[in-house]
């Protein structure tokens, strides 16, 4: 009989019959069943978590490489336009003048009122305030004219080769003759930049880092 049919002849009710080389198959075959079934319960769920982690760190990673990537690739592109905004500042801060020339800035915008004919009733700097590369120094103003006068006067202020910007423009009738205005008043204030030089740059940052130190003292 060949070992097909000695199988087949096999009485699965009655394993104690069987062969014992057919017996020890069986139980080898259990065992192992039963060890990867252990191993996948007890050792494959404690690596689950771990696995998914590792995966997860894997998928930031490709992300982070990602975008690294893109900003090497567009470091040419990043650095015209770094260069294109240093050329747009460096412009715009050739507008502010230096403290020196601040005065001849006040005299440009009162000579600026006189040209469009208004009668200047009030025109008074103001303290200087400092930000963090400039310092602005605003002027309150008083005009009297007509609406066509002031419009000259501030195409004249945008005209400027320097910085001044107007603000809370208020204008009201002076007096009134024959049923109509004859006279206007304007109040403004215009406000002239300048940029602040080295010296006075480290100044304000040293005062800046006094203010947070003394800040941060304990009262008493």
């Amino acid at each position: 009989m060949s070992f097909m049919e000695e199988l087949r002849a096999l009485d699965p009710r009655d394993p104690g019959r069987w062969p014992f080389a057919v017996r020890a198959g069986t139980v080898g075959v259990a065992f192992l069943l039963l060890t990867i079934l252990a191993s996948y319960f007890f050792v494959w769920t404690d690596l689950n978590p771990q696995l998914q982690g590792l995966q997860d760190q894997e998928q930031s990673l490709r992300e982070e490489f990602r975008s690294k990537h893109a900003k090497a690739t567009n470091l040419e592109v990043y650095k015209q336009q770094l260069g294109d905004i240093e050329k747009s500042f460096g412009a715009m801060l050739r507008q502010l003048p230096s403290k020196t020339e601040v005065d001849n800035l006040l005299v440009d915008i009162s000579q600026t009122g006189l040209a469009a004919a208004l009668d200047q009733k009030l025109f008074q700097p103001q303290g200087e305030a400092r930000k963090d590369f400039y310092a602005e120094r605003p002027i309150k103003i008083r005009f009297a004219g007509s609406y066509h006068q002031f419009g000259a006067f501030v195409s004249g202020i945008a005209a400027l080769p320097r910085i001044v910007t107007l603000h809370d423009v208020k204008i009201e009738p002076v007096n009134k003759q024959g049923g109509a205005f004859d006279q206007l008043q304007m109040d403004l204030t215009a406000k002239t930049y300048r940029y602040l030089d080295d010296e006075e740059v480290a100044q304000a940052e040293a005062d800046r880092r006094k203010s947070e130190q003394a800040a941060k003292r304990p009262a008493g």
